[in-house]
């Protein structure tokens, strides 16, 4: 069995004589922490303060939204690329891709009942994101509430709506409306399936494409009109941090759990730890 430290009297000043390792690391960690403002240690936080980041700049800058969807209009034709057939044919594809993805995860799922690996809970808990991230909080949630017209909707290009910045709620849209992007939360869960579940011989090919994949299907929906920037970009951070809430939840608190019986086992000195 492996040496425990005890601790006997006060250590010598300037040193960590006694002190585990990982108390250690966990205090540099909050150093670090409080140093940046922000915790370090935790994807959740991270995910929390780039939404709030990103949020005030498009409430405080709304004519970003505008400026950047008038580079996809056009005052003859408006929205070109919305026909274009390279493009339709990439959102179509985003159906198949999803639904692909979702079966893989179900048959991992339903195989970890009987193996109970823990790729089958990383499977549970991106089965869950989807329905959260995707389903409630971006589609039941925002679209459904919110209010927001689309680009394409609004006087500026063409529409009868008025224009509202982001997280304004208002009554310029009456049902599936622009904020936040649903297509696009679907694309972030794509991303997040990849780093969860690919494997490492492949993450350095398969991630990558992943990310590049989401981004092409969110911004597609800029370029058609379907939805301003900022309705993608915190689309994304929501749906990020609704997925960091759920890791922290399914798999990270289980597991910092299970490690930390068997190191209270092992101090104990359990013969099967040894």
């Amino acid at each position: 069995m492996t040496h425990v430290e005890t601790v006997s009297g006060a250590a010598p000043a300037g040193r960590w004589t006694g002190t585990p390792h990982g108390l250690r690391r966990e205090i540099q960690r909050l150093r670090l922490s409080w140093a940046a403002g922000i915790d370090t240690a935790s994807p959740v936080h991270v995910a929390l303060v780039a939404t709030v980041i990103l949020s005030a700049f498009f409430v405080l800058l709304p004519g970003v939204d505008l400026a950047v969807s008038q580079v996809f209009f056009d005052a003859d034709q408006g929205f070109v690329a919305a026909s274009h057939p390279a493009l339709k044919a990439l959102r179509r594809s985003s159906t198949w891709v999803m639904g692909l993805v979702l079966l893989a995860l179900l048959v991992v799922a339903v195989r970890g009942v009987w193996t109970r690996r823990r790729e089958a809970r990383k499977a549970l808990f991106l089965i869950a994101g989807l329905a959260m991230a995707s389903g409630l909080v971006v589609n039941g949630l925002f679209k459904s509430s919110w209010g927001r017209a689309r680009p394409i909707q609004i006087d500026t290009f063409g529409g009868e709506a008025v224009f509202t910045r982001a997280w304004a709620m208002t009554d310029q849209c009456a049902s599936n409306c622009s904020f936040v992007s649903g297509e696009a939360s679907s694309a972030a869960w794509i991303a997040a399936a990849a780093v969860v579940m690919t494997p490492q011989p492949w993450r350095a090919i398969l991630i990558p494409a992943a990310f590049a994949y989401a981004a092409a299907l969110s911004f597609n929906r800029l370029v058609f009109g379907g939805h301003f920037l900022s309705d993608i970009v915190l689309s994304w951070a929501i749906t990020a941090l609704v997925l960091c809430l759920l890791h922290r939840l399914m798999l990270h608190c289980p597991l910092a759990a299970r490690r930390a019986r068997r190191r209270r086992r092992a101090r104990q000195g359990d013969p099967a730890l040894a």
